[in-house]
């Protein structure tokens, strides 16, 4: 039965009138119900959701009269069959209300259905289809009923803008995906070509959302793709500098350019009309083609909170970390003076990111580029989304426009392949060790270093999985026998199983937050970016311990694993850690979604933007009152001073006289 036939036969029995649009509404109308079998729903899974979550009471005032109406109808000679659907969060309501006649039934249903939200949702039929048996064998009456807003129920048209490959691709695909199994129509720009993950397939998963893809062309991909490993090898060398992080953003923006020229592309996203867009704060060209689009945005950024980010967070830089200053939270004089100097110069570092933008935005925005730069572009979006958790993160004030929805990736251990699992029960009580350095780094090209972790991962009684493409390694490299290497691994599997006793990363935020998910403890060996100061976290919070990759010895390498797998302390930390960062009320994926619905039904973020993010540096920190002040303690010193000083010359003047 087609989705069409479905509708008119629910028009036909209920008198329920529907009809796509930008915003769906469920009109349901009075009708004169004729003795016959009928069947309510209400979802309930949508109480999950702020800003209108009711309290217990008013969930159950809302069943009362429910249950009342099924009680009249059940008097008529109705059998009424009460479906509630949704989640487990519900049922202790409903085993408070069993009140029905014989005549009538309620039936709890508390699993995951994602699709019975919105009956006529592209691609899905949900409850109706659900009930398709009951209505092909009964002439049924149901209402769908949502206690979110009851008349009316909402799907909305989400872009998300993914243009970095690798651990970014995965965020989007996960939040992408999430969306699109809440209701909403959720569609994908995603750019292919850029430092892929070995061994990971770009395919996106079946049954959800769309994706569009864009390309520069084979040529252009090879030659960036070719810089983008020597980089590797530079960062391997220990040469991570602000120039090289320059040349990277030179590319995004040629890329920018480029897809921006691409009429094609641009025209068809216009035409969809999205209700908002989620795009990834790290790449600047999200927000010029957010701008271009014309759509409302919401900005995920996939690091910390002290990254080079422009939103007007209280900062205090007294106790707050600034990015790449590889502080902790505690600092001492030369710590603050430090600190200090770093944030005086992040303004002129964001400038000169911008510089590489400037000259695309002039040329794509109807307006040209904004006046106030990435600055004003950053301030443009309604809600902040960051991939961090205070399980791992320094704390910190926070403002009503930010979020943390760290550990996304996160998820239960599922259980590993045969092949894995019969490899690492053979290491026994001494368990496995988990190796990658990150996702767009697939093997070590400085000879030096790998012949240093080989020795001293032949030391070892533990097995030792590494993330390392086959195909690259060295052949006049012996392999220690319990080194297993392989392109792609199951990463969130192996740290969840129970002989997992070590992670060494590079100290990207997805794979630190899936070691505290798990409670593994981390050697980190940060390479670039915001990695050294992940892994200073990490080491602060007495999650693991770092080495430099240019300071990797192997009796180094040895000592310090054997330290941190023997060392109880870091063990029991890291269960500490995983302990807090478990027992959040809310999920970080569901509260990512509650979010971005809060603002849909809201109509924007602007009710959480402060003043301060409109306001001028000066002003915000008070230094136009303070110059005032100064000037007004200044005056009288100046005037008592001038006075003082004449009436001692005259003074002096009478005494010569």
């Amino acid at each position: 039965m087609t989705n069409k036939k479905k509708a008119e036969m629910l028009q036909m029995l209920t008198g329920v009138k529907h009809q796509r649009r930008r915003r769906r509404r469920l009109l349901v109308t009075e009708t004169e119900l004729r003795p016959r079998p009928i069947l309510w729903s209400i979802n309930s899974r949508n109480l999950e959701f702020p800003p209108y979550q009711p309290d217990t009471a008013d969930s159950l005032k809302i069943l009362d009269a429910l249950m009342i109406s099924c009680g009249k109808l059940s008097h008529q000679n109705n059998s009424v069959l009460g479906l509630v659907t949704g989640s487990d969060s519900f049922a202790p309501l409903l085993s408070q209300k069993q009140k029905l006649s014989h005549k009538e039934q309620l039936v709890v249903h508390a699993g995951r259905l994602q699709h019975h939200r919105l009956f006529w949702n592209r691609n899905r039929t949900g409850l109706f289809s659900d009930c398709e048996s009951l209505c092909n064998n009964m002439g049924i009456v149901f209402w769908t009923f949502s206690l979110l807003t009851l008349p009316v129920l909402q799907s909305a048209k989400i872009l998300t803008i993914c243009l970095i490959g690798g651990s970014h691709y995965l965020l989007f695909d996960e939040i992408s995906h999430n969306l699109h199994q809440h209701g909403h129509e959720v569609r994908m720009l995603l750019q292919l070509g850029t430092p892929v993950i070995t061994g990971f397939s770009y395919e996106g998963r079946a049954d959800s959302y769309q994706r569009s893809t864009w390309s520069l062309g084979e040529k252009y991909i090879k030659e960036y793709n070719s810089w983008f490993l020597e980089q590797q090898t530079q960062f391997l060398l220990g040469r991570d500098n602000f120039n090289d992080f320059l040349t990277f953003m030179g590319h995004l923006s040629y890329q920018c350019d480029k897809l921006l020229e691409d009429k094609e592309i641009i025209t068809f996203l216009q035409r969809q009309r999205f209700d908002i867009t989620i795009l990834d704060a790290f790449n600047p060209c999200s927000f010029i083609l957010a701008r271009r689009l014309g759509v409302q945005y919401i900005a995920f950024y996939p690091g910390t909170l002290n990254g080079p980010l422009s939103i007007a967070l209280p900062s205090p830089i007294s106790y707050i970390p600034v990015f790449h200053s590889q502080l902790s939270n505690h600092m001492n004089f030369w710590g603050r003076a430090k600190n200090l100097l770093y944030s005086l110069l992040a303004p002129v570092g964001q400038e000169r990111v911008w510089s590489k933008f400037r000259e695309v935005a002039e040329h794509h925005l109807e307006s040209g580029s904004p006046p106030g730069g990435l600055e004003e572009l950053h301030r443009g979006a309604q809600l902040w989304a960051f991939n961090t958790d205070f399980s791992l993160e320094f704390p910190q004030p926070l403002m009503p426009y930010t979020v943390l929805v760290g550990g996304l990736l996160n998820k239960p251990a599922k259980p590993l392949e045969q092949e894995l699992e019969l490899w690492s029960s053979g290491f026994g009580e001494a368990g496995f060790i988990v190796v990658t350095l990150g996702s767009m780094v697939s093997s070590v090209s400085v000879d030096l270093l790998l012949v240093e972790l080989v020795a001293g991962f032949s030391m070892i009684p533990q097995g030792v999985i590494w993330r390392y493409d086959p195909k690259r390694w060295p052949p006049g490299l012996d392999k220690p026998p319990n080194v297993k290497l392989v392109d792609w691994l199951p990463q969130n599997d192996l740290l969840g199983h129970k002989n997992a006793r070590l992670f060494i990363t590079h100290g990207g935020q997805n794979s630190l937050l899936q070691a505290v998910y798990h409670g593994v403890p981390v050697l980190g060996i940060p390479l670039f970016g915001d990695q050294f100061d992940n892994v200073l976290k990490a080491e602060s919070k007495g999650l693991g311990l770092s080495i430099s990759p240019t300071d990797i010895t192997r009796e180094r390498l040895h000592s310090t694993i054997k330290t941190l797998i023997h060392d109880i302390r870091f063990k029991s930390t890291a269960l500490s850690i995983s302990k807090i960062h478990r027992s959040h009320p809310v999920a970080p994926a569901l509260r990512l979604i509650q979010w971005v619905e809060h603002i849909l039904h809201s109509g924007g973020g602007d009710h959480l933007l402060p003043t301060s993010l409109s306001q001028p540096w000066y002003q915000r920190c008070l230094l136009d009152v303070m110059l005032l002040l100064f000037l007004g303690l200044l005056v009288p010193v100046v005037l008592c001073w001038t006075l003082c000083r004449n009436k001692r010359s005259r003074d002096k003047q009478k005494k010569l006289q």
